[in-house]
């Protein structure tokens, strides 16, 4: 199945906005957006396999796979400027289909990085979350604060997602960016919670070594998961970054 999905077409749009979403999350973390962002801008989410509508397919365990095909299902679209906007391990994702699209010569015109430590400064996690019980990858996913923690706790919500958010947490762990990888030639914009746990203001700068070009750091209000209380101000940040007038 497509690995996009674009609820609100534009065929005038001047650019094209590809998210991508956070460890067990999928496309819908991005529903709103598609509707909220200029009429100049076309928005695509990304869906991971073995959630949502791709309940039956098999899970993801290769972030560098999973850009590698990411990057395939873009190639139609690459007709018009693409923009890549990652959250948390989305942008370990987009981060690499970045490297992906640059080698065909198609580089995305700007790469937005989320709450991410960049690629060449994370750390090997001793307590690896996907390693945990059930309940343990529950209290991480309740730290983090994108979910629902009471939901969480009916036994039988927990068989359907669990699988998913344990294979993104094992896929993670197992990621090392190639170290001979050649700099990205397009700009970056590293944004983040100004009380993410796992993410500080003063990591994210270094997102600027994996560029030669620009690089732009904005903190926000909140958590790991700011931008859900704050998405206006994130849209107008990517707005300001694409020079595209806000809607």
């Amino acid at each position: 199945m497509s690995w996009l999905r674009c609820p609100d077409p534009r065929p005038w749009a001047t650019t094209r906005l590809v998210c991508f979403p956070h460890a067990g999350g999928s496309a819908v973390a991005y529903r709103a957006w598609g509707k909220a962002v200029s009429p100049a801008l076309e928005v695509h989410a990304v869906q991971y396999p073995g959630r949502a509508d791709r309940m039956r397919d098999p899970l993801m365990t290769d972030l560098k796979q999973a850009a590698r095909l990411v990057a395939a299902a873009l190639g139609p679209l690459t007709d018009r400027p693409l923009a890549l906007f990652g959250h948390s391990m989305g942008a370990l994702i987009a981060y690499e289909t970045a490297l992906i699209l640059q080698a065909k010569g198609t580089p995305p015109v700007h790469f937005f990085a989320s709450a991410s430590r960049p690629v060449h400064r994370r750390r090997d996690a001793e307590d690896k979350v996907s390693e945990r019980d059930d309940d343990g990858v529950v209290a991480e996913l309740t730290e983090l604060g994108g979910t629902d923690a009471a939901a969480l706790a009916d036994p039988e919500l927990r068989e359907l997602v669990l699988p998913y958010v344990r294979a993104d947490f094992r896929a993670i762990e197992r990621y090392q960016r190639d170290a001979s990888a050649p700099k990205l030639a397009t700009p970056i914009t590293a944004l983040t919670g100004e009380a993410d746990p796992h993410v500080s203001v003063e990591e994210i700068h270094r997102w600027a070594d994996v560029t030669s070009a620009s690089s732009e750091v904005r903190a926000f209000p909140g958590g790991h998961f700011y931008l859900n209380d704050e998405l206006p101000d994130v849209l107008a940040e990517i707005h300001k970054a694409l020079g595209i007038p806000a809607a």
